[in-house]
């Protein structure tokens, strides 16, 4: 098979991680919906959103530690061809909490063996030297992937409907294996395969760098995914307090976090770009601060002018996703060569706990400070993911000593 040059590998594996997002974000971006039409409390919201990234803590240590035994094109393919019937099954059967939480824990499988596996299969492609630059835009490219799939689920959701939404949200994972399948040679184990069983993650547990990073990741993703399952809700009650002649009422709350989303991208390649200038340490401290008083400050505009709304959000944007490479970057730079699939396993299974618990807590605060129609339950929330991003930092910081 032909070589495939290095900026072309990572730029088709950025399109197909982008791809095979568009399921990623449907349910969140249709809450206020289901919600209504489900008659669903805040937390039974925040469990269907949370229960995604607790089906990717289930399966990403099995699946991302098997990439360093056997070609993790296998794993990726296999998940993909999960995320399309999971998406399938959602806009097909799902009628309530219990079954949407069954198809949303199937999505998250699907996710848990295509976005880290996806990196793992990048990296041993590429030399040394190409690593840091790929971790960043392959990361920043799952920005990309969450803000097409709140676009794409409330553009097709309000011209189709809701299932119809999810049918076709299903066809990324597809076009993305078919662009894997042409751009990604396959791959034997290589000769660093691992001497341990298979779920043995002592040896890295016992990295002590690597492991901070892993932490810092938790705190990044409850702080990300808690926001990314709640802000279209939040927009929505924004919009609610305005004048019917106010400013900003034309577009909808799922077409606003979309673009917002979409800065993900530049401010997790740039984050990383920083600290190869500043230090990791420095930037992380530096950038998950600012997200920390970021949150804050969102969480309480909600009663604001929605100029002042959008203004916070996109700086909040910003922040909140400007440390995500260098948080990864900083993983694979520690992992030992043997054991990077099994970092990353560790990197993500640690990390979307955090994820899971988002979404979840910023439910309950929400429902206990006094619901969706009180901004001081709003801010309270917001407050809530800001204090757990500002561990990050910290975590970093003690393990690398």
């Amino acid at each position: 098979m032909k070589t495939i040059p290095p900026s072309l590998l990572i730029l088709g594996m950025c399109i197909a991680e982008a791809l095979s997002m568009l399921t990623f974000a449907t349910f969140p971006t249709l809450l206020p919906g289901f919600q209504q039409e489900w008659n669903l409390n805040n937390t039974e919201a925040g469990w269907i959103s949370g229960i995604y990234f607790f089906g990717y803590v289930l399966a990403v240590g099995i699946l991302t530690a098997l990439t360093d035994r056997v070609d993790p094109r296998r794993v990726y393919l296999g998940s993909l061809l999960l995320s399309v019937l999971s998406a399938i099954g959602f806009g097909f059967s799902a009628d309530g909490v219990l079954s949407a939480s069954v198809w949303r824990l199937l999505q998250g499988f699907g996710l848990a063996g295509t976005y880290m596996p996806g990196l793992k299969a990048l990296t041993d492609a590429l030399p040394q030297q190409s690593h840091s630059r790929a971790v960043a835009f392959y990361t920043s490219s799952f920005s990309v992937g969450a803000s097409c799939s709140i676009f794409l689920s409330g553009m097709l959701a309000d011209s189709l409907g809701w299932r119809w939404a999810f049918y076709l949200v299903a066809l990324g994972p597809i076009l993305a294996a078919v662009l894997v399948l042409r751009l990604l040679p396959p791959k034997p184990p290589g000769k660093d395969k691992p001497v341990t069983h298979l779920l043995d993650f002592r040896p890295v547990l016992r990295n002590r760098p690597a492991l901070g990073f892993t932490l810092a990741y938790a705190a990044h993703n409850a702080e990300l995914f808690g926001l990314r399952s709640w802000i279209v809700a939040f927009l929505v009650f924004c919009q609610l307090q305005q004048s019917p002649d106010a400013w900003g009422l034309a577009w909808s709350a799922a077409s606003i976090a979309a673009v917002f989303n979409l800065l993900g991208m530049p401010a997790s390649i740039l984050g990383n770009e920083l600290a190869g200038r500043i230090g990791r340490e420095k930037t992380l401290t530096l950038v998950m601060t600012a997200s920390a008083v970021m949150a804050v400050v969102f969480g309480f505009a909600g009663g604001s002018g929605m100029l002042w709304v959008l203004l916070i959000a996109g700086i909040y944007s910003v922040t909140v996703t400007a440390d995500s490479a260098t948080i990864t970057a900083g993983m694979v730079a520690a992992a030992e060569p043997g054991y990077r699939g099994a970092t990353m396993a560790v990197h993500s299974l640690i990390g979307f706990v955090g994820a899971f618990i988002g979404p979840v807590l910023f439910g309950i605060v929400l429902d206990t400070a006094g619901g969706q129609e009180s901004t001081l339950a709003w801010g309270l929330a917001f407050t809530t993911m800001g204090l757990v991003v500002a561990l990050g930092p910290v975590a970093v910081r003690r393990l690398a000593r």
